[in-house]
């Protein structure tokens, strides 16, 4: 993996300051695809196991087959990248999610990477705001392991067309579908749109996409020079650092990636920066895990050994995605948060066992409960609990004598989650798209 990173980063470009731009081909489209009876978009809204009820939203859904040409790299004996197929033929798809009424499209479209699970979680963790705020959801799947192992696999008839020589072209499927959308011309799906602003987002692996594209982002433009994509954000980067790019990047932590760095200083952070060429926010997620388990359908019921939380990730991904929409739309700077408190690589936790500094929310602010990172699984042979309780997180109620010592009774708690709510909302830091997941919750408690 390490050297196919390396290819990926080498293969598209240098660092920004010594990249050459060039314009990039725009593939072929065919669709929409037909949906039928028996045959449907993979992780079509309308079938996954969590219903994401789209045309309630006012929304539609149509997958397309996108095909173009793209150059395989490889590696020379002294260790430099040549072309080894110029040009060689793809084909992949893209399933765009946008409202059915054009006149409510905000002009803002959201790409990401296909996770290599088969699914744009990222959408689907932000979907709340993003269909509220008119806004165009596009999953690309441009990378060949992931697409043949989910996509192909799940309908090997509807996805025939489907044919990715190699793992190195997937920068550049990124970088000429983002062409196709922003260009908006006769044969891009979004004709017809005011496509005023492109975004790639990704979290966990479709965020090791998305950085592995950004050396990339310097060398493939638009035909007048400018970016093909014009923010990114990037959540769960398993503690990698990100490159100095020149749009605006926000990059989401979680709890699960601090835990894990705080042994080797956390190597993922910089200053945030807001002059050209450095405009750049961290957001640390305190009491936030790597995983979702408040919606995601693999914790019910729980496989793990401690209760997983229902903190709620997507509210968090959805502020951090609102800030860089806005920071790119309008010129508004994003609030600057401070670091989670580490010290001699631990956590430094506040009395009621949560951490201090990062991002903070009512969960943390005005608790119920400690939350931790990661969870751990009791054994069971040939699956993968394992894997998923070491990215969920735990979280310990606090018992009825805490909760009484801190709020004297329910009505007491309540109205002070909903104050913190408030000013948080104020500040920026949280979306009102969600307040409803904080009272509801609130509501939930008795002592």
């Amino acid at each position: 993996m390490k050297r196919l990173a390396l290819l990926l980063v080498f293969a598209c470009g240098t660092a920004p300051a010594a990249a050459q731009t060039a314009t990039v081909a725009l593939p072929d489209v065919t669709g929409p695809i037909a949906v039928t009876a028996t045959s449907w978009p993979l992780m079509a809204s309308s079938k996954i196991q969590t219903l994401v009820d789209l045309p309630k939203a006012g929304y539609v859904e149509e997958e397309f087959f996108v095909s173009g040409r793209a150059n395989i790299y490889d590696w020379t004996a002294d260790g430099g990248v040549t072309i080894k197929t110029p040009n060689a033929p793809y084909t992949t798809r893209i399933l765009v999610r946008k409202p059915e009424d054009a006149r409510k499209f905000s002009g803002n479209v959201v790409a990401e990477a296909m996770h290599a699970s088969g699914n744009s979680w990222m959408f689907y963790f932000t979907r709340i705001y993003m269909m509220k705020n008119g806004h165009i959801s596009v999953e690309i799947d441009p990378q060949k392991e992931g697409t043949e192992a989910t996509v192909v696999k799940a309908n090997p008839e509807r996805y025939k067309p489907i044919n990715l020589p190699d793992q190195a072209q997937t920068n550049e499927i990124i970088a000429q579908v983002g062409a196709l959308l922003k260009g908006n011309g006769p044969t891009s799906p979004l004709n017809g749109l005011r496509v005023r602003h492109l975004y790639l987002m990704g979290t966990s692996q479709s965020a090791g996409t998305l950085r592995g594209y950004l050396p990339a982002h310097a060398t493939w433009r638009m035909p007048d020079g400018k970016p093909i994509y014009d923010g990114y954000l990037a959540t769960s980067t398993a503690g990698m650092p990100i490159p100095k790019i020149d749009v605006p990047l926000v990059q989401i932590a979680t709890q699960t990636e601090i835990v894990r760095g705080a042994a080797n200083g956390e190597t993922h952070r910089r200053p945030d920066g807001d002059a050209p060429g450095d405009q750049f926010r961290l957001y640390e997620m305190a009491g936030m895990p790597h995983n979702d388990s408040r919606e995601n359908p693999t914790y019910d019921p729980n496989p793990c050994k401690m209760p997983v939380p229902t903190y709620p990730v997507g509210s968090m991904m959805a502020m951090g995605l609102r800030s860089l929409v806005q920071w790119v739309d309008k010129g508004t700077l994003p609030p600057k948060a401070e670091r989670m408190a580490v010290e001699n690589g631990s956590f430094v936790l506040d009395a009621n066992g949560n951490v201090k500094g990062g991002v903070r929310s009512t969960y943390v602010d005005v608790p119920m409960a400690k939350y931790s990172a990661p969870n751990n699984a009791d054994p069971k042979p040939g699956t993968r609990d394992d894997f998923y309780c070491g990215i969920a997180g735990v979280q310990q109620n606090l018992t009825a004598e805490q909760m009484k010592s801190l709020y004297k009774d329910p009505g007491a708690y309540k109205n002070k989650v909903k104050q913190r709510l408030d000013e948080l909302t104020k500040a920026g830091w949280y979306l009102p798209e969600y307040a409803s997941q904080v009272t509801g919750d609130a509501d939930k408690v008795h002592f």
